[in-house]
């Protein structure tokens, strides 16, 4: 059991809180329900009572109560919810906040409440580095040592916190050294999960924590780069990725939580009312000065990843920060009857399979019509379901006005064949430099003098966000920033290839020869 949380050592609660920020900018769903039976309150209080401010900084001296702000209260609350069978909801919780947010504290008073979650409780900080693996136990060290109860209950070794009446311990790890099998995690705080060099740590720490009846990997984070060490994307964007997805209902995963804190792409980074968006804790935790004087000597991208949370690629990105978004339309979908250019962009396994409309308008409104990804649950053996794309395109043909139906023939020839035999406007677009390269600088175009409208489809916004810029002797054209790079980008091939007849004058139909017998 826990030292009694209503201790004397707990200090009072001060009268005001920063109204902090809450929800944050991406956030998975959560039943309320399952928030009023979880764990929250109990975390919550387990660290207001018992835990302490390790150094003095704009939060307060050291040694002062650990107080948290309504929006870790809120956060804390969701990451420890439980269902109505009494099991904890989420078995991995990626936080993402900027620096100086209170990371380290809030992360080092989960630590330890897990030390006293049963007995044999394995409780591991985690980080890329020795370094930076010793900065959550180094708090949660610091805290058992300012905390009279605390440290009559957990013994105090270099590299280890131990309670001796229940055998729970918690030790750090990091990446560096890497002999983790034969481990069974209850509780792992992952401190900086952007940093770590490959995903293996993660992998095995979650493999090992399987045995286990309520395991929680517990990451808390900034951005950064979106690939690793191996030119692939980092785990941490992976599940950064995948939360999305499911804040946006487009997957299903009961037992993963996001809560992401960041500024929009598109958001000025030298101005307060952005930092304050991205930043939780500004003017609380945060001196805004330290901004002020911050942006002025970081590079913009430094900036960016560390103070306003947003990733950055190690390549050029296609369309700058914010440009997308600017061309979102108050209409929702093309209306019904529309005169439109379907553009199709297809693979069969390993990628993915897009279907987009654009009006034929002035100015072209662009939207998803349907999106075929390999789920992440998926093996191997998954194919792109080429029956139901077909129909999807036939339902399209009969929703609106079909001009053409742009496809690269690629891999898709026995379904453009069966389409126009059907009668279907199937157009062929190979995606040769020719073509694509005019096609792209007219979709970039459109996009920065906002000649184009758009629904905010979150699953467009993603594969253009995951394009960069390929310059050859040819000119430019859009890409993945590395050949078997996982990121999507097909749902941006297709609407480039459909604004691009779209914008087309139509060719005009052919006119009616007439001949008699006396003309041959």
């Amino acid at each position: 059991m826990p030292p009694s949380s209503k201790s004397s050592s707990s200090g009072g609660k001060r009268a005001s809180r920063a109204a902090g920020s809450w929800p944050p900018r991406f956030l998975t769903p959560v039943p309320a329900a399952d928030v009023r039976r979880g764990d929250g309150p109990d975390v919550a209080d387990f660290i207001e009572t018992l835990c302490v401010v390790t150094k003095d900084t704009f939060a307060g001296p050291s040694g002062s109560p650990l107080l948290l702000r309504p929006w870790q209260h809120k956060l804390l609350g969701h990451v420890f919810a439980r269902r109505a069978d009494g099991r904890r909801r989420h078995r991995v919780a990626l936080i993402g906040e900027p620096r100086k947010n209170g990371k380290s504290g809030l992360g080092a008073g989960v630590a330890l409440d897990g030390l006293f979650e049963g007995s044999g409780a394995e409780v591991y900080s985690c980080a890329a580095d020795k370094e930076q693996a010793r900065i959550v136990f180094g708090d949660a060290r610091r805290m058992v040592e300012n905390s009279p109860d605390l440290s009559e209950a957990i013994k105090v070794y270099k590299d280890a916190l131990e309670v001796p009446s229940t055998g729970s311990v918690y030790r750090c790890l990091s990446a560096e050294a890497f002999t983790k099998e034969g481990l069974s995690p209850t509780r792992v705080v992952f401190d900086e999960l952007h940093a770590q060099p490959k995903p293996d740590l993660w992998n095995v720490m979650a493999l090992a924590a399987g045995a286990r009846l309520d395991p929680l990997l517990f990451a808390i984070t900034t951005s950064g780069v979106k690939t690793d060490s191996t030119g692939k994307d980092s785990i941490c964007y992976q599940l950064f990725q995948y939360g999305q997805k499911i804040a946006a209902g487009e997957e299903v995963d009961p037992s993963f939580f996001m809560a992401w804190w960041g500024a929009p792409d598109e958001a000025d980074h030298r101005l307060a009312a952005t930092w304050a968006m991205a930043n939780p804790a500004f003017g609380d935790l945060i001196d805004p000065e330290d901004f002020e004087a911050a942006v002025k000597r970081t590079p913009e991208a430094e900036f960016r990843t560390k103070r306003l949370n947003q990733w950055v690629n190690t390549a050029e990105a296609w369309l700058p920060a914010g440009a997308w978004d600017a061309c979102r339309g108050e209409q929702g979908l093309v209306e019904d009857g529309a005169e439109v250019c379907l553009g199709f962009d297809g693979s069969f396994n390993g990628d993915s399979t897009a279907l987009v409309a654009v009006s034929c308008a002035e100015v072209p409104h662009v939207d998803v019509v349907e999106s075929w990804e390999k789920p992440s649950d998926a093996g191997h053996d998954w194919t792109v379901p080429i029956l139901e794309v077909e129909a999807a395109i036939r339902a399209a043909c009969r929703r609106w006005n079909v001009r053409e139906i742009v496809c690269d023939p690629y891999r898709w020839g026995r379904t453009y064949q069966v389409l126009e035999d059907e009668g279907l406007p199937v157009v062929e677009f190979p995606q040769s430099p020719a073509r694509m390269i005019p096609a792209t600088t007219r979709f970039y175009e459109a996009v920065m003098n906002r000649s184009l409208t758009h629904s905010g489809d979150p699953r467009l916004a993603r594969h253009l966000s995951n394009c960069v810029v390929k310059t050859d002797s040819r000119g430019s054209r859009l890409s993945k920033d590395a050949k078997n790079s996982p990121r999507k980008i097909d749902l941006a091939v297709a609407a480039v290839m459909a604004h691009e007849r779209a914008c087309q004058e139509p060719e005009p139909e052919p006119t009616p020869q007439f001949w008699s017998w006396a003309d041959l």
